[in-house]
């Protein structure tokens, strides 16, 4: 059974109260730096994500418009989309984990406010590609059955929004769309290969494991 948010209480309350302590910025004593203040709506290179964005999205072409005021790129809410979806293939996280976790995949380019993403975040629930867990105060998310096949399917689509933003360094980037090309891979193991290729799959992921711990180490 889905579960819908209380609007008389916001699940963001405990997540606003964190990220006040912290300060709002992304300098020393909460100062925000120009490019976060520039990009602060989002990222992507105006384009959208094509004619739709997953089961109902009902978002057209492009997800709106390409620009903001005087000329500057604008994201609509598919680029909060691909990121959360893309975050999420990666683990459970609540409201305020997803914010700090897009700023940091874009090296503080961008850190989207809870009035983008919560919405976001209750759209997907209504698809059913995503499913909150935890309490009503602190709610978890995570991709559903449904979401994990999306993820797999897309993600190319996924990975072109993180490469349109601006600032993100190539290697990042790179590493990023390494990332979801995996998840793909895996998505396919877990649907049909048998007991021996997953057996296979294991020892080669175990050898991954410790081969990027031996190169962290360095």
């Amino acid at each position: 059974m889905r579960k819908h948010f209380n609007h008389n209480h916001h699940p963001f309350d405990a997540d606003r109260a964190h990220a006040s302590e912290r300060g709002r910025g992304f300098g020393h004593e909460g100062e925000q730096d120009e490019r976060v203040r520039r990009f602060s709506h989002g990222f992507g290179p105006g384009r959208g994500f094509g004619p739709g964005f997953g089961p109902g999205a009902g978002h057209g072409p492009g997800f709106g418009p390409k620009f903001g005021p005087r000329g500057h790129r604008r994201a609509g809410k598919g680029d909060v989309r691909a990121a959360i979806l893309s975050l999420l293939a990666e683990g459970p996280s609540n409201g305020y984990g997803l914010i700090k976790g897009i700023a940091e995949k874009t090296d503080g380019v961008w850190r989207p406010s809870p009035g983008s993403v919560y919405p976001t975040l209750q759209q997907l629930v209504d698809e059913e590609l995503i499913e909150q867990g935890g309490t009503e105060k602190k709610p978890v998310f995570e991709l559903s059955e449904a979401g994990r096949t999306y993820v797999a399917e897309h993600a190319e689509e996924l990975e072109q929004g993180w490469r349109g933003v601006a600032g993100m360094s190539e290697s990042a980037s790179g590493l990023r769309e390494s990332a979801m090309q995996f998840m793909g891979v895996m998505q396919q193991f877990r649907l049909g290969a048998t007991e021996e290729q997953q057996q296979e799959a294991t020892k080669v992921l175990d050898d991954a494991r410790k081969a990027l711990y031996t190169i962290l180490a360095k």
